[in-house]
C-alpha cells in the first residue's frame, strides 16, 4: 500500500509541474484512474468465474449499483437463499475513493456516457445540442460517480406518494429505512430521532471546507436562512452538504453494503456481463431467469424465486421493454413480443439547474482549483490523515433549500434548491467538458476569467412538471436507447429556475460575501447577449444553453396502484401482468422528491428488500 500511495503522489507531483500543459493534466489523472481501475478490488466479493455458477438460485439482481448492493445485502442474510448479483461493470478501485475527482469519473470506462437527444429547447449550448447523462457502469453504480451528496427530501413528497395509492410509502413507513441505512456522524445532530449510527452507509459532512463556503453561509444567514439539518424536521434553510463520506473517503453502496460481505458464500457476482434479456414464459407470464452475455458468449440462469432489476431509470426500462415488457405499440414497432402491455419508459423526469452562474472574488480567497489543490502536500494530507482540500465532493459546498412559493414559511415544502461550489467551471479543465459545453461559448464567456478566484451557484429545479421518455433504439441490447429528457415543456419549469437565480442574487449581495468581493461575472452567452444581460429573458435562454443535470434521472417503471394507467410497478415494486420480476431502483419513483436521488435509492433498496423477504416468509 505505501507503495502504491509513493508511485500517485510522484505522479501527482510531475503532473502538477506540467500544469501550464492542460492535456496534461487531464490526460494523467484519467489514465491513473482507468489503471486502478484494471486492479483488482481484493475487498469486493470476487468475480465467480462462468462455469462456476450455479444453474440456478433464488434470486437474480440485475445491476451492481446503488440499489443491487443493497438487495445482494439484505437478501443473502438468509443462508438458504442463494443470490446472484450481475454487474455489466468492474471493480471500483482506490482511486476513486477521492472526493474531490468525482467530475474525472466520467471519463473512463466506469460510465455508460449517455446522451441526450439534440435539441433546440434546452442543451443548446453543448456539443450537437445533446446533454451528456453520465450514469455509473461499474459495481456501487452511480454511487461510485456520483457527487455525495446524501439529501432525503421532503416529508410531503412520501404522503404524496401514498397518497397516489402507494399504500406503504409514506413518510412514517419510509422513515425508519432512512435511519436504517445510515451511518450518521454529524456531532450536531447525533440526537436526533431522524437519524441512526446503525446503518452501513457513513454520512458526515467533508472534513475540510474553504473561507468562500463560509461566507456563502454567512451570507445566507443574513438574507433570512436558518442554518438546518436538512435531513430532520425542516427542510427549509442553509447547511453545509450532508455526504456520503466515511472519515473523508467517498462511500459508495458497494464500500458500505458488498465489502463487508465479501465473504458470504450464498452470494454470487458476475462482473463484466451483460444481461441481455429477461427470461419470461410467454404463456404463464412466469419468470424463470435471464439471459446474460461475457466476452461475447452469451448464458442463460434460472431464478427459482424472483428476478429483480436495479439497474436505473435507464437501463432497467430498457431490459424491460427488450424483454417483451412495455408499450404495446413501440415494442410491436420494434419487432419484439409483446408479454405485458405496460408504459414502460414513460414518466421520465430529472433534476436540472442554470449552469454556469459564475461569481468572481477577491484574489486573497482561494478557491478549488485544480491546479492549485492536486499538490503533493494535499495528497499526503488525504492519503496520511483523510484531510484537506481533496476531500469535497467534486468542490461542492453548501446547498439551500426553499420554498419560493411561501418564502417565509421555515416548515416550507421547497421547490428550489441552491447548490454552490467553492469553485466554478474556469477551475477544472475538466467541468467544461463533464456537460459538454461548446468551445466556442467557452471561448467567448468563460475564457476570460480563467484565471480568476470563482465560485458558482446551480439554481436546480426541485419539483419538475415536465416528462420525458426512454424508446429503444432496436431490438438489441448492444444499442443505447434514445433519451428524450423533455426538459422545459412546461413554462412553470422555467420561471421556477429564473426565481432561483432572483434568490442567487439576492444572497450574493449580503455583506459576507461583499466583503470578499463576489461579483457576478457578466460576459453574456453570445446568443443570448440579445435578450439583454440579467433579464428574466436572457436567464431563460441561458437556462435551455446551460441545461446542467443534476444526474437524477427516476420515474421510467413507475409506482402506483392498478388503477393507475401509467403504472408499470404495485406498491411492492411487483411487475404489473409478470410473475416473479420486481423493479427496485430509482425508476420506480412516481414522483421525483425534493432531494438528491442517491439517498432515497437506498431507501427503495432497503424497503423493497423487506417487502421481498416478506412475501417468501423470511424476516429476522
Amino acid at each position: 500500500m505505501l507503495k502504491k500511495l509513493s508511485i500517485i503522489l510522484i505522479f501527482f507531483a510531475v503532473v502538477t509541474q506540467q500544469q501550464q500543459q492542460e492535456r496534461n493534466l487531464i490526460d494523467g489523472i484519467i489514465n491513473l484512474l482507468e489503471t486502478g481501475n484494471r486492479q483488482y478490488n481484493v475487498f469486493e466479493p470476487r468475480d465467480m468465474p462462468t462455469n462456476q455458477l450455479r444453474a440456478s438460485y433464488d434470486f437474480i439482481v440485475v445491476g451492481a449499483g446503488t440499489a443491487g448492493c443493497v438487495l445482494a445485502n439484505r437478501l443473502s442474510e438468509n443462508p438458504d437463499w442463494n443470490v446472484l448479483l450481475i454487474e455489466a461493470g468492474n471493480s471500483e478501485n482506490y482511486m476513486f475513493d477521492m472526493p474531490i475527482l468525482a467530475n474525472y469519473l466520467q471519463f473512463i470506462e466506469t460510465n455508460w456516457k449517455y446522451k441526450t437527444e439534440p435539441s433546440k429547447k434546452f442543451c443548446m449550448g453543448m456539443d450537437n445540442g445533446q446533454c451528456n447523462w453520465p450514469r455509473g457502469k461499474v459495481i456501487g453504480g452511480s454511487s461510485v460517480l456520483n457527487y455525495m451528496i446524501y439529501t432525503r427530501g421532503n416529508r410531503r413528497d412520501y404522503d404524496h406518494w401514498s397518497a397516489m395509492g402507494n399504500s406503504g410509502w409514506s413518510f412514517e413507513d419510509v422513515l425508519p429505512y432512512f435511519k436504517k441505512v445510515e451511518n450518521f456522524s454529524i456531532p450536531a445532530y447525533q440526537d436526533s430521532p431522524y437519524h441512526s449510527q446503525e446503518g452501513h452507509l457513513g454520512v458526515s459532512y467533508a472534513p475540510f471546507k474553504t473561507k468562500i463556503a463560509d461566507a456563502i453561509i454567512e451570507a445566507s444567514q443574513q438574507n433570512g436562512f436558518d442554518y438546518v439539518d436538512y435531513n430532520g424536521a425542516k427542510q427549509v434553510g442553509v447547511s453545509r452538504l450532508q455526504v456520503s463520506l466515511r472519515d473523508g473517503v467517498r462511500e459508495s453502496s458497494s464500500r458500505a453494503y458488498l465489502h463487508p460481505i465479501r465473504d458470504r458464500p450464498n452470494l454470487h457476482v458476475k462482473k463484466q456481463a451483460m444481461v441481455s434479456k429477461i427470461l419470461i414464459d410467454p404463456n404463464t407470464k412466469q419468470t424463470v431467469g435471464v439471459e446474460f452475455v461475457r466476452d461475447n458468449v452469451p448464458y442463460r440462469v434460472k431464478a427459482s424465486k424472483e428476478v429483480i432489476l436495479s439497474g436505473g431509470a435507464i437501463n432497467s426500462p430498457q431490459l424491460l421493454m427488450l424483454s417483451g415488457v412495455g408499450p404495446k405499440k413501440h415494442l410491436t414497432k420494434m419487432g419484439l413480443p409483446v408479454i405485458s402491455n405496460l408504459k414502460v419508459g414513460h414518466n421520465l423526469m430529472d433534476h436540472i439547474a442554470l449552469g454556469g452562474l459564475t461569481f468572481i472574488v477577491n484574489n486573497t480567497f482561494k478557491s478549488l482549483r485544480t491546479d492549485k489543490i492536486i499538490t503533493t502536500e494535499n495528497l499526503k494530507l488525504y492519503f496520511n490523515e483523510h484531510k484537506g482540500p481533496m476531500t469535497i465532493p467534486g468542490g461542492c459546498e453548501v446547498l439551500i433549500f426553499q420554498d419560493l412559493e411561501n418564502p417565509t414559511d421555515k416548515d416550507g415544502y421547497p421547490d428550489i434548491e441552491i447548490l454552490f461550489q467553492g469553485g466554478s467551471i474556469v477551475s477544472d479543465p475538466v467541468l467544461r467538458k463533464d456537460f459538454g459545453i461548446t468551445d466556442e461559448i467557452y471561448d467567448a464567456v468563460y475564457k476570460p476569467i480563467q484565471d480568476e478566484e470563482t465560485f458558482m451557484a446551480f439554481p436546480m429545479l426541485l419539483r419538475p412538471k415536465s416528462r420525458g421518455r426512454i424508446m429503444l433504439k432496436s431490438p438489441s441490447y448492444q444499442h443505447k436507447p434514445y433519451i428524450f429528457p423533455n426538459y422545459f415543456a412546461e413554462q412553470d419549469d422555467i420561471d421556477t429556475i429564473i426565481k432561483g437565480v432572483r434568490l442567487i442574487l439576492n444572497i450574493t449581495s449580503q455583506p459576507a460575501l461583499q466583503k470578499i468581493g463576489a461579483k457576478l461575472h457578466a460576459i453574456p452567452i453570445p446568443q443570448c447577449a440579445h435578450l439583454g444581460f440579467g433579464t428574466d429573458p436572457y436567464f431563460e435562454c441561458m437556462a435551455r444553453h446551460f441545461t446542467f443535470t443534476i444526474y437524477h434521472q427516476s420515474g421510467t417503471c413507475k409506482m402506483g396502484p392498478r388503477s393507475d394507467k401509467r403504472a408499470v410497478v404495485d406498491p411492492r415494486l411487483r411487475v404489473y401482468g409478470v410473475k416473479g420480476l420486481r423493479v427496485v431502483d430509482a425508476s420506480v419513483i412516481p414522483e421525483i422528491p425534493a432531494a438528491h436521488t442517491n439517498a432515497p435509492t437506498f431507501m427503495i433498496a432497503e424497503k423493497g428488500s423487506d417487502m421481498i423477504k416478506q412475501d417468501w416468509g423470511y424476516m429476522q
